[in-house]
């Protein structure tokens, strides 16, 4: 292959340049074009750089690193790369121009003085970020951009044209069209203005746009979608299994307003379960490489940013035909599953089919009755349904805690919001039974799907959570051992020795740093074409077919399970899937990650913004962290805020060894879990950042 021989050369001898490197392989003159572009991949690779004599050299991985830079507001950085075990230090001197998130070449000093690797920055690959989030300052003649993001540590300069009416004080998006040189701010044009930073939905507005989420459907896109039917005709039932006689219903949150999943429970005569789980046939509506799935490929998934949602299909689909509202004709994929009494299934179908919901269930109602007998109007004539429905969750969830899954039950949280965006109320998430119901079903769903095309040998896309590196327990035992737990295995991690630990650890004051310290050493779950485990579920198989209104993983698939079902699946259409399957399983782990950002940065805001109307006010909290330059102290709401240690009476430092922070010498010592006072003394609303300081202890 051209690739490795090009690599092999340029290893195995001096460094040359493009001319040389032609000449090297007597590439013809109608052939240059071709090797110039190989060239050019194998650098967007990162496996080759020009140098400064501009000759290409080797990414070797011993002098010459290839990686993404991560800066600070300090200016320095450190390269983050694979092919280190620790990250390379890079002075602010020594970034070349780079930016934060930018793919970079980096050359790695033979000796340096302090414990981390240093290096300069030779080449950037690729820019990380184009478009910035900030606050406009006007300068009459000019204008500078202040970034919302903490690690970009410049200011981003806009000459007088290109300011394009931004106001002093506003929040704007700002396109970088020159990159910094020495001593040379980077320049840039105001391309949108979201608004003053107090004007309502500012802030949310201002995560999508440094996260660049679409905020608009093409107008193809809609034009589509304001053209398809909004009731089910007679023509498309014809070949469905026909489940309106059946009693379905949907269980779904008090404000939800698209509902892609509805249940249904029988009886066999053998005393085993007949579960019918019956999703939404987006994929109906949906016409693969039409500019409703050009649009929601782009998306990858719905985006829930409190109380604005950001959806993967327009309202025609995911609030009218595709949402199974009660009462009415609707679409469906099912799987039609016999479980008995062990949690074992025995048999199962997956069918075309058409449902009419009976009732439009909320979790609160279901939850009320499951755990307190107290039955809701919505709830009568189903009550033994519900009961049998109760009995088959604890069956299937005492299955899954036989086979090793592990449950991190880490709270979440709930921000209640006024019409403006401001949060008025913050409390955690009640993860109540009905929840949990609705939750075993869907998993059980999606290991049939999953099975039936893996043993079917059938292209498809899989939910994958691959096992925990060695290293990466090693480092969560060196956190968990000063507390007195351990995560111990034998020739390989298994969920089961992970789940042995989270169980110790319950009811104990450290619950919750073990489970957000194991969780942050799993690696993250993602989609892949190649069938692996899911480790915290301990599933072999398992996939994503329960939400195709909001997730476009699980509407691909359903395009396959329907080709399939109607002998439909062509030699063709299987060459199509081994080729397109890795590009969507790449793009839809891409776009979760991103809507997990979004998520996490509104929520962190929304906090901020509560807390900004309590400073000085005084809460009981918890040690949730403890570092080397404060604690961490949540609240009973989930509220997290830092105590610097700088702000603390005495001289604290952060003991590793007993994880615990330690003044010397008054030998006073908080650990985590530990009951705590604090007064809340500051918070940024851009980052979203609060300060809290011990209750008691001396102003600054």
């Amino acid at each position: 292959m051209i690739k490795e021989k090009i690599l092999k050369l340029i290893e195995n001898s001096k460094p040359r340049t493009k001319d040389e490197l032609i000449r090297s392989f007597k590439i013809k003159n109608k052939e240059k074009k071709e090797f110039i572009k190989i060239l050019e991949e194998l650098e967007g690779e990162g496996l080759i750089f020009l140098d400064h004599r501009n000759k290409y050299r080797l990414v070797d991985n011993e002098k010459f690193f290839f990686g993404k830079l991560q800066t600070n507001a300090k200016g320095f950085g450190f390269l983050i790369t694979e092919n280190l075990d620790e990250d390379i230090y890079i002075s602010k001197n020594n970034l070349n121009s780079a930016l934060n998130g930018d793919e970079v070449i980096v050359r790695r000093y033979r000796e340096t003085s302090g414990d981390k690797p240093e290096g300069k920055v030779l080449s950037i690959v690729k820019r990380g970020n184009t478009k910035f989030v900030g606050v406009f300052q006007n300068k009459r003649d000019f204008g500078f951009v202040i970034s919302d993001e903490a690690k970009m540590a410049m200011d981003i300069y806009v000459p007088k044209k290109k300011i394009n009416g931004a106001k002093n004080g506003q929040k704007v998006l700002v396109k970088i069209e020159k990159w910094p040189e020495a001593n040379k701010k980077p320049e840039g044009r105001i391309i949108e203005i979201l608004g003053y930073p107090d004007d309502p939905h500012v802030d949310i507005l201002s995560v999508a746009a440094g996260l660049e989420l679409p905020m608009e459907f093409s107008k193809a896109s809609l034009s589509q979608a304001k053209n398809i039917p909004q009731e089910v005709t007679k023509e498309e039932i014809k070949n469905r299994r026909d489940l309106r006689n059946l009693v379905t219903f949907t269980i779904d949150g008090a404000d939800s307003k698209d509902f892609d999943d509805a249940i249904s429970l029988e009886m066999a005569k053998n005393g085993n379960y007949i579960l019918g789980v019956h999703i939404a046939d987006v994929s109906h509506y949906v016409e693969e490489y039409s500019p409703l799935d050009e649009e929601a490929f782009e998306r990858g998934n719905s985006v829930y940013l409190l109380n604005k949602v950001i959806p993967m299909l327009p309202f025609e689909l995911s609030n009218g035909i595709c949402s199974l509202n009660e009462g009415v004709d609707r679409l469906t994929l099912s799987v039609i599953a016999e479980i008995n009494k062990d949690g074992e299934v025995i048999k199962y179908d997956i069918v075309e089919s058409v449902i009419r919901s009976n009732k439009r269930l909320v979790y609160e109602n279901v939850s009320d009755y499951l755990e307190k007998n107290i039955v809701h109007e919505s709830l009568k004539g189903l009550e033994k349904t519900l009961d049998k429905m109760y009995e088959l969750s604890k069956i299937l969830q005492d299955k899954r805690e036989r086979e090793g899954a592990i449950d991190f039950d880490i709270p979440e949280v709930i921000i209640e919001v006024d019409e403006r965006g401001w949060p008025e109320n913050i409390h955690k998430r009640d993860r109540r039974t009905a929840n949990k119901l609705i939750e075993d079903f869907m998993l059980m769903a999606n290991v049939c799907v999953a099975k039936e095309y893996y043993f079917n040998k059938i292209p498809f896309l899989y939910r994958i959570h691959e096992r925990p590196k060695d290293e990466k327990i090693s480092e969560l035992n060196s956190y968990l051992r000063p507390l007195g737990y351990m995560i111990n295995f034998d020739e390989k991690v298994e969920p089961r020795d992970v789940q042995k630990v989270l169980e110790k650890a319950k009811g104990s004051k450290e619950e919750m740093f073990v489970s957000t310290m194991t969780l942050r050493s799993m690696a993250k779950a993602r989609y892949s074409e190649i069938n692996d485990i899911h480790f915290g579920l301990a599933f072999d198989y398992y996939s994503h077919f329960t939400s195709p209104i909001r997730r476009y993983a699980d509407l691909t698939i359903h395009r396959i399970i329907k080709k399939h079902i109607e002998g439909n699946l062509s030699k063709g259409d299987i060459k199509n899937l081994k080729v397109t399957l890795p590009e969507i399983a790449e793009q839809v782990s891409k776009t979760e990650k991103v809507a997990q950002e979004a998520e996490r940065q509104v929520e962190d805001i929304k906090m901020a913004e509560y807390m900004s109307e309590r400073i000085g006010e005084v809460y009981e909290g918890k040690v949730s962290s403890i570092t080397n330059f404060g604690m961490f102290v949540e609240l009973d709401n989930l509220i997290e805020g830092l105590v610097a240690y700088r702000t603390m009476d005495g001289y604290y430092e952060f003991d590793q060894d007993h994880y615990r922070a330690i003044d010397y010498n008054t030998k006073k010592e908080f650990h985590i879990g530990d009951d705590v006072t604090i007064k809340v003394t500051n918070v940024d609303l851009n980052m979203g950042n609060i300060d809290f300081k011990m209750a008691g202890d001396k102003d600054e």
